[in-house]
């Protein structure tokens, strides 16, 4: 008797992560199906209640047995995969766990209870005539929202000029994201520390130094495992990311301690049956470790890195667990030592004036071996519309990168950026 293939809805399932799911083991047994797009879900202030709607309609409809409901995506996907895995009995954490990791309030005081490795932290009242910094968090802090998409809205701040610019920012700009979170608040009984501090807050944190490192890992049983350690190098003199770099070259007591740190946080938030990234800084100087954020989901941008070196995807554990299956990924079977996945940015606004055609973007990846490349904005396309970008650059390309050596990665980049020959016209130039 021939097994049937299980169905596997994802929410947002994009044209750029479909190959690397179907490239997962046993992905031939497996029918994915898209679960709205990510325009529906991410573009403009979104509405929960409207988008739970607009996902029932399409899973009641579905003539089949729903298998699995999964995404890889930061809020709303995330909280939507909690809320209708428990409405349609498929494996999912709980929506309170969820929430732990992605108001970055709560997490910081979830956080505080179990490990002491996290910067100094406060609330900004948005609503004072004069904000002030809170008190215990001294200059350079970051200002960001308790929930927002790609670091928009962070802003590193030295003094009070600096502080009372970026609050504007924020105030601006904190309900596209923080109304919609209300609702999801909404549905949580709330412990009493977080009695009247709502989605639309600020955070204020002492700013950490050192080098970034990303740890990936899951919950399954109750058990958690870390299964990747990644290195996160920024632009020179920036707070951009130019590249993730796969694996670390931290130490390994160092990235014991990142595990160790994992582990209690991530019992503590509840979390189960799903997949995590966090995000350190390592600080050589003074050998310390400290938690940035918590997310609730694996990286779907580190899932060709995993790929390159270990053989298969990290999207591998998102369907494992959803599926009731062994999570756990090889180790060191992909064709490469070292992978890497580079933004190339642009720091100036401007009109996008040449992208190569999709042609020529494919023989470009097929000249180089272990390449992939992912185009980010559209032609005429003004680079400040592009949605989910940090508060200091534009990200024009992904360039995924396989190699036995840093400099072969970096080879590769730069081989990459020289053929796809962007161009960009200033906004005055392209309006004149």
């Amino acid at each position: 008797m021939t097994q049937r293939r299980k169905n596997v809805f994802v929410l947002g399932l994009d044209d750029a992560n479909l190959p690397t799911l179907q490239a997962v083991p046993r992905a031939r047994d497996l029918e994915f199906h898209r679960l709205l797009t990510i325009e529906e879900l991410q573009e403009g202030e979104v509405s929960v209640p409207d988008l739970i709607d607009r996902a029932c309609k399409v899973l009641d409809a579905f003539d089949g047995p729903i298998d699995a409901i999964v995404g890889y995506w930061d809020f709303p996907v995330s909280t939507l995969v909690a809320i209708l895995g428990e409405r349609y009995g498929t494996r999912a954490t709980s929506l309170e766990s969820v929430v732990k990791c992605e108001h970055k309030y709560w997490s910081r005081l979830v956080q505080a209870e179990v490990v002491s490795e996290h910067p100094n932290f406060g609330r900004v009242d948005l609503t004072a005539d004069d904000p002030r910094p809170p008190e215990g968090v001294s200059f350079p802090m970051w200002l960001k929202p308790a929930l927002s998409y790609s670091s928009e809205l962070a802003y590193g701040v030295e003094d009070m000029t600096e502080f009372r610019d970026a609050v504007e920012h924020i105030r601006d700009g904190i309900a596209r994201v923080g109304r919609p979170f209300e609702y999801i608040l909404e549905q949580l009984e709330l412990p009493s520390e977080m009695a009247g501090v709502g989605a639309q807050v600020c955070l204020a944190e002492e700013a950490l130094e050192g080098l970034q490192v990303a740890v990936e890992g899951y919950v399954h049983d109750g058990e958690v495992t870390v299964y990747g350690v990644l290195d996160s190098i920024n632009y020179p003199d920036s707070t951009s990311f130019l590249r993730h770099q796969y694996p670390s070259a931290l130490p390994a007591p160092v990235q014991q301690r990142l595990r160790d740190v994992s582990e209690r946080v991530m019992r503590r938030i509840g979390m189960n049956e799903a997949t995590f990234s966090i995000e350190f800084f390592y600080d050589p100087h003074t050998d310390s470790v400290a938690v940035l954020e918590i997310n609730p989901r694996h990286s779907q941008s580190h899932a060709e890195l995993f790929q390159y070196v270990d053989g298969v995807p990290n999207h591998h554990c998102m369907l494992a667990l959803a599926l009731g299956e062994d999570p756990a990924l090889p180790h060191r079977e992909g064709p490469y030592a070292l992978a890497a996945k580079w933004y190339y940015r642009w720091f100036t606004d401007g009109v996008v004036r040449r992208i190569p055609s999709a042609d020529e973007v494919a023989r470009i990846a097929e000249s180089i071996p272990g390449v992939r490349i992912d185009i980010v904005p559209d032609q005429e396309q003004r680079l400040s519309e592009i949605g989910q970008q940090d508060s200091y650059s534009y990200e024009v390309a992904h360039i995924f990168t396989g190699g036995d050596s840093e400099e072969e990665l970096r080879e590769k980049f730069d081989r990459c950026v020289a053929a796809l020959r962007l161009s960009f016209d200033s906004p005055t130039d392209h309006s004149s």
